[in-house]
């Protein structure tokens, strides 16, 4: 299950998710087409530069828990974050403001990753990735925009079909699925970090609300029914029909 795309794009230009964006890609493409070929490189790029959770218990390395957020593990992986942070994190953006967007993105981060270390704080396995500070994106998203309506593609091998959902259904089961996979794993959870997104998700709930309760908690849902206050982009794609001239 893939979102591809929210009805209520921002208002104002998101000039911090877009610079989010763009730092995770190129520092992305910086390292990893170089290193994906060779094993010991990579593992010793991770070594120096990802959360290896038995070095921040030891007290060590705590510049890592920046770093990593900028890091991936593979193509997929860095698609998929990104996918989600642009499809989400311009609305949450247009409702904090941009620095405060920034903050609310970090300290998300520090606590997937906080999460995770205590989930296994022994572990020598390094945790990559901006998974956990986008989790808290979609934490807040929930919290102020339940009714946005989503798309979203499921493929089943080859079959795929799109469809139009509420965010709270595509977040709901998307978070569902997050801890279906930490109850059902242990150590290194089949290579996700898991607890890091249910601590992301969690985290980014509860720091969204203080917003949500100053603007009137329930009264904002009914002031803007669930969505972000803007029109929805619902119009079809026309394109123009060109006749052929008579010679």
């Amino acid at each position: 299950m893939f979102p591809i795309r929210d009805h209520n794009p921002s208002r104002n230009t998101p000039f911090v998710t877009y610079a989010l964006l763009v730092a995770n890609i190129v520092v992305f493409l910086a390292y990893y087409p170089a290193l994906s070929g060779d094993p010991a490189a990579l593992g010793a790029f991770w070594d120096a530069w990802a959360i290896v959770p038995a070095e921040i218990t030891s007290g060590s390395a705590f510049e890592t828990l920046v770093t990593s957020m900028f890091l991936h593990g593979g193509w997929m992986h860095i698609i998929g974050n990104m996918l989600f942070l642009y499809i989400f994190g311009d609305n949450i953006e247009d409702a904090f403001g941009h620095v405060p967007f920034l903050l609310f993105y970090l300290l998300c981060g520090f606590a997937a990753s906080g999460i995770q270390i205590l989930a296994d704080p022994n572990s020598a396995v390094p945790i990559v990735g901006a998974s956990g500070a986008i989790a808290g994106v979609l934490g807040g998203y929930l919290l102020l925009y339940p009714k946005a309506r989503v798309d979203i593609v499921i493929i089943f091998i080859v079959f795929f079909k799109t469809f139009t959902l509420p965010a709270w259904a595509v977040l709901c089961g998307w978070f569902a699925m997050q801890i279906f996979g930490g109850l059902s794993n242990t150590g290194s959870g089949g290579g996700i970090a898991y607890w890091a997104h249910i601590g992301g998700f969690a985290s980014g709930l509860l720091i969204a609300m203080p917003f949500w309760f100053t603007r009137g908690a329930k009264t904002f849902w009914v002031q803007t029914e669930g969505k972000p206050p803007h029109p929805p982009t619902n119009a079809p794609t026309t394109i123009p029909i060109v006749r052929r001239r008579r010679r």
